[in-house]
């Protein structure tokens, strides 16, 4: 889609930098990530935003970009936050070094209505996240709005930049869709975007680069990898679908996965690890060495069963990649390392042996690409799912004991939230552990058990999160039949926490 009339987002390090290109196709165009370093590389946009960033603009490793070679795209450029700096020092102004980090709400006070602020409010909330602030201002530049304190937050200089300090890809910032669409606007070059282009573009992608070699599809049962499945199928490649039980499933998750596949008609081979996935994991209780057990397993389980495979195929989405920050050019800070970003997938990377036709996709686009490809609304519509499994929601160590509660707990949770008609309004849910006993009664006896922890969230793409406020007496039941039929548990709790600052999920 690269070679359309695209919007080029420069990824300075801001972890809502994914977010600024979701927005633009939500708004209807196709958006693209790149490096700063990769200006030389991005065809030919119709726009081109520079992202905010983690950096301050005065320290000696500061990201930077060839300003030049920018200008001579002759299109419109939108500088958000850290890019706003940026090119305020491009164009011959300064940046304030402050002591004081300033996250969070702020009032944004259009000067004018006109390119940016047409029809947006003559007050309006906006969302900040930086501790420098534009100071010296070239002549040639105007200011297009302040905060509530009268400071410069929006600039416009000549050429068709633009500069705002705020972030209007994240939903705190109220109007912030309508000024990236005012931003769009005046962009004439740009062309729409619909999934049905990108899944003909996919299909003849993969079947130019896989050839007349056999591809190997990991498949869970997730939306992401039923996706890749399918698109495989319908591509005609040499497809092998391998579906690895690693033992760290819901309950009854393997007979379910493989009835979804022959319904969809799509062959998949069953290998079952759990001992070897259980025995690796055993004793070991940190979240990372976790992740990548059984990340490096997963490989050496799926290559085992496959033999000498000549690709590998893997439904590796937008969020996985900028959470791992796989990208040795990335400023971004890494989070956690995802099960697909572990040493040996980026190895077979380097050897052209990975098809990731999904990574430049969010979850709601693939729901909508599978929707696409004639998969039906359930399948679809399943709760998103960790890589890693039930491990990452059992904190500290894994063993079989632990995972059965968690199963236990998580089908009751599941199973009240599709009774009251919940599981479809809620983007995840799910029931862990925490492996800390705590003092209870059961039975006029004196306890000494678990606690279980509830979660269910609303997102877009994982990116951000927002917990849901259940009904009390959807949490009620769910309670009181969990500490009746689920034995190790005598206490359970409800996750109030959004993401940032916690994750979606507990390690």
């Amino acid at each position: 889609m690269e070679e359309t009339q695209h919007v080029a987002v420069f990824d300075f390090g801001s972890q809502y930098t994914q977010l600024i290109v979701r927005r633009v196709r939500e708004l209807g165009y196709f958006a693209k990530l790149y490096s700063p370093e990769d200006i030389s590389e991005i065809g030919t946009p119709g726009a081109i935003i520079l992202s905010g960033g983690p950096k301050s603009t005065s320290e000696p490793d500061a990201p930077d970009i060839d300003f030049e070679k920018l200008k001579s795209y002759g299109v419109p450029v939108l500088g958000v936050c850290y890019g706003m700096q940026l090119l305020n020092i491009k164009f011959g102004g300064s940046v304030k070094a402050s002591n004081k980090r300033e996250y969070g709400p702020a009032m944004l006070a259009p000067t004018t209505h006109e390119d940016l602020y047409a029809d947006v409010s003559a007050e309006s909330q906006v969302w900040m996240s930086h501790s420098d602030t534009v100071q010296d201002l070239h002549d040639d530049v105007e200011v297009i709005a302040s905060n509530q304190h009268g400071t410069p937050v929006s600039l416009k200089w000549p050429g068709g930049f633009f500069g705002i300090q705020f972030h209007p890809e994240v939903t705190h910032s109220h109007e912030g869709n309508k000024i990236l669409n005012n931003f769009l606007n005046q962009a004439e070059k740009l062309q729409p975007f619909h999934i049905e282009d990108f899944k003909r573009e996919m299909i003849e992608g993969i079947r130019e680069v896989v050839g007349e070699r056999q591809v190997v599809c990991g498949v869970s049962g997730g939306v992401d990898s039923t996706v890749l499945a399918v698109l495989l199928k319908e591509a005609g490649v040499n497809t092998r679908a391998i579906f690895v039980d690693n033992g760290l499933l819901r309950k009854n998750e393997a007979a379910e996965v493989q009835a979804n596949f022959k319904r969809m008609k799509v062959d998949i081979e069953t290998v079952d690890a759990t001992d070897r996935f259980l025995d690796a994991l055993a004793g070991k209780d940190d979240p990372e060495e976790k992740r990548k057990i059984i990340g490096n397993m997963f490989i050496d389980v799926f290559w085992d069963a496959v033999g000498d495979a000549e690709m590998l195929a893997q439904g590796t989405l937008y969020p996985d990649v900028i959470e791992s920050a796989s990208n040795a050019k990335s400023k971004a800070s890494v989070i956690k390392t995802h099960h697909n970003r572990v040493p040996k997938i980026l190895e077979l990377q380097e050897q052209g042996k990975v098809l990731e036709p999904l990574a430049e996709l969010f979850k709601d686009e693939v729901r909508e690409l599978g929707a696409s490809l004639g998969i039906e609304k359930d399948i679809l519509n399943r709760h998103p799912f960790p890589g890693p499994g039930l491990a990452v929601r059992c904190p500290g160590a894994v063993d079989r004991h632990r995972l059965n509660i968690i199963r236990d707990c998580d089908a009751v949770f599941i199973g009240k939230l599709k009774e009251h008609g919940w599981y479809d309004k809620v983007w995840q849910a799910y029931a862990g552990l925490i492996p800390v006993k705590t003092v209870g009664v059961k039975g006029d006896e004196r306890s000494y058990e678990w606690a279980t922890n509830l979660r269910a969230v609303i997102s877009e793409d994982a990116m951000t999160a927002e917990w849901v406020d259940l009904p009390a007496q959807l949490l009620r039941e769910a309670s009181q039949d969990i500490l009746n039929e689920v034995s190790g548990i005598n206490r359970v709790l409800y996750d109030i926490s959004t993401k940032p600052p916690a994750s979606i999920e507990w390690e």
